[in-house]
């Protein structure tokens, strides 16, 4: 099959699995956090959602997630890795192994996996963030608001992924499913950029010469760090994100990106990225 390599599919499919299993506890967190009112602080949150909703609370859109990021990972990882592959083996024709790493073919590698995982992803972000969110207290202020899936309550607007997926559709049209997707792009293109590139030079750096490949030590290491850079720089359009996602579960509050950092930036300031911060942190 020439340069492309299925073992790298498989390993984003292993790795998206368990990253939604230990991670979406607190993704709903992050979302609540992002999206919702009344929380305060992380620990707050934990709090009030463990006592209104128990620990299943934390769970809440995980079957979605399970089954579809591990697609998800599995074809960004993939898309990356034979992307950056394919780019050294047409600029060098026979690239020597242990060739050093060009820029170039990093950069433009991570931003063709940015742009599919938008294709990919954001429809999987939706569905999650609106089974997430849709049991969330909203403000009184809101309340004047037009309704867009339901009326305000205590029913849930959703009985679960199908039937949200069913709901948007029907309601929002096809283009509804891809409802945050610019604000996604500006989050994943430069965010991949910021994660494989310095996962990869550190991983470099970390490992001994001496040594054909990084150690798990030292692929923990620098996947923890190019994490930390990664999402330290793509948490502001992630909030931007969340809040596009999660508005219409019951009410339409934002027109687009600039409105909703227009919105976000008048009512919170800069402090309205702390929280969110403060739970990737504890992630």
């Amino acid at each position: 099959m020439g340069n492309f390599q299925l073992e790298d599919f498989v390993a984003g499919w292993i790795g998206g699995a368990a990253s939604v299993i230990v991670g979406h506890p607190l993704d709903t967190v992050k979302a609540r956090l992002q999206a919702g009112t009344g929380y305060g602080s992380t620990l707050r949150c934990i709090r009030t959602v463990y006592r209104r909703e128990s620990v299943f609370g934390f769970f809440k859109g995980m079957a979605f997630p399970l089954t579809s990021i591990a697609v998800y990972n599995s074809v960004v990882f993939g898309v990356f890795s034979n992307t950056q592959r394919f780019l050294s083996h047409h600029r060098c024709q026979e690239p020597e192994a242990g060739s050093p790493r060009v820029l170039s073919d990093l950069l433009l590698a991570s931003m063709v996996a940015g742009v599919v995982s938008v294709g990919l992803g954001a429809p999987v972000d939706l569905i999650k963030i609106r089974l997430q969110m849709q049991t969330q207290p909203f403000r009184e202020a809101n309340l004047g608001l037009k309704p867009r899936v339901a009326a305000l309550g205590e029913q849930p607007a959703y009985q679960g992924p199908v039937h949200c997926i069913i709901t948007i559709v029907r309601t929002e049209g096809l283009a509804g499913l891809y409802r945050g997707a610019s604000a996604m792009l500006l989050r994943d293109v430069p965010g991949y950029c910021l994660y494989f590139i310095p996962y990869l030079f550190l991983s470099d750096w970390i490992t001994p010469e001496a040594h054909t490949g990084p150690s798990t030590c030292a692929v923990w290491l620098a996947g923890g760090m190019a994490g930390a850079i990664s999402w330290g720089t793509a948490t502001p359009m992630d909030v931007v994100k969340s809040r596009l996602q999660a508005d219409g579960v019951y009410i339409n509050k934002y027109k687009g990106v600039l409105d909703c950092i227009s919105q976000s930036y008048q009512k919170e300031g800069l402090k309205v990225n702390t929280q969110e911060w403060n739970c990737w942190i504890v992630w």
